[in-house]
């Protein structure tokens, strides 16, 4: 049994304030004929359908759009929502869908009951658990003391009970321990949105949505697949693609991508005025059609540079500079790794700094719990 996994389409996504949909319909259409050459048995969509959870009219319609696609296909769909999305909204027409053949998650409330395919192998059960968070699987389980995210997870996990006989593949949308982000990501309270791959033993397959970088976590079949699209210039070196999985017999699944080519590529170009402006560096590129990030390394600031740039590069999105003036003036130089901790580290450390001891466990847990409140009311 063949699996296509997508996830993050982040459908009404703008990127430096351009509209990324045209892009985005293009990056459907060709996922299409990936799966009209491979033909698999189940379209499988790990959350972040949309940016937003209130998403533009457009990218409604574009969803829209593609699951009709698919459904005509014949393939069943299974989506779940993820921390961008509106778990609501992706579960609106879920029981009235599921007759074609689209299964959407339903809000959790404390179970999750699988949709069962079958091949020559036998049955395979798929699960479908929406990104969750402990505040919100607490109340299901009252006996039990969940705090952190593997908590929470692992208390949904259980209580579905996936038989250890059969073949289980579980599409869910978290950030799992030891994975890498990218600046596009959302980055949780202290890190506290870790979940360790231990939980997830009991299944074959478990296709994850939430980082945008295509890549195992743990092993070959706990696989994040990716965003479609390249939605920040941290996944420059990126190469996008569709995951597809194929079950075999019990322990046995094979994994393989297909790379995805997007209508225009994100690109990073770094140098003097003069260089990037002559039409030999240009000419023979993509350049003029990409979404680009400018660093210009000219000591002097060009009058009018984007105006100017942008009669060559139309779709310029960023430009700063590289000098001495701009490297005199980097006053948080000595701290490259501030933005890349969480907010409990920072605090944690200022703590340390004041009080020249660190913050005691109950302390720390208390300040969890603040932030966690303050970030649910948020997302």
């Amino acid at each position: 049994m063949k699996f296509a996994h997508l996830s993050d389409l982040h459908l009404g996504k703008r990127l430096c304030e351009q509209s990324l949909l045209e892009d985005q319909r293009e990056i459907l259409r060709r996922i299409l004929a990936i799966l009209d050459e491979e033909r698999p048995d189940g379209v499988l969509i790990a959350g972040d359908v949309y940016d937003k959870p209130v998403p533009p009219a457009e990218a409604v319609q574009l969803f829209d759009e593609f699951l009709v696609q698919l459904a005509q296909r014949g393939a069943p769909v299974f989506v779940i929502s993820g921390n961008h999305d509106s778990a609501e909204r992706i579960a609106f027409g879920g029981r009235l869908m599921s007759a074609r053949g689209v299964y959407m998650a339903p809000v959790y409330d404390g179970r999750v009951e699988p949709v069962t395919l079958t091949d020559a192998f036998g049955p395979v059960d798929i699960y479908l658990l929406p990104f969750i968070k402990p505040a919100g699987v607490r109340r299901f389980f009252p006996d039990r003391e969940i705090l952190t995210y593997t908590d929470a997870v692992s208390a949904a996990v259980e209580a579905m009970a996936p038989d250890p006989a059969r073949r289980s593949v579980l599409v869910t949308h978290q950030f799992v321990t030891g994975a890498v982000r990218c600046e596009s990501e959302d980055l949780s309270v202290g890190g506290s949105d870790n979940v360790d791959a231990s939980v997830f033993d009991a299944f074959d397959y478990v296709a994850l949505g939430h980082l945008h970088g295509p890549q195992a976590a743990g092993r070959p079949t706990l696989r994040y697949c990716g965003s479609p699209l390249k939605y920040s210039f941290s996944e420059v070196s990126q190469t996008k693609s569709v995951t597809l999985m194929e079950l075999a017999e019990k322990g046995r699944v094979e994994v393989r991508t297909r790379p995805l080519t997007p209508l225009r590529e994100l690109v990073e170009l770094r140098g003097r005025y003069e260089e990037l402006t002559l039409r030999s560096f240009y000419q023979a590129t993509s350049y003029p059609e990409d979404y680009l990030h400018i660093t210009l390394t000219d000591e002097e600031d060009i009058p009018d540079a984007v105006g100017k740039l942008r009669v060559i590069y139309r779709n310029l999105l960023k430009l700063d500079y590289d000098n001495a003036r701009t490297r005199a003036g980097q006053w948080d130089a000595q701290l490259p790794d501030a933005k890349r901790k969480s907010p409990l580290e920072l605090f944690a450390e200022l703590y340390e700094k004041q009080n020249g001891q660190p913050m005691s466990e109950e302390q720390n847990n208390f300040l969890r719990e603040l932030i966690e409140k303050i970030w649910e009311e948020q997302v």
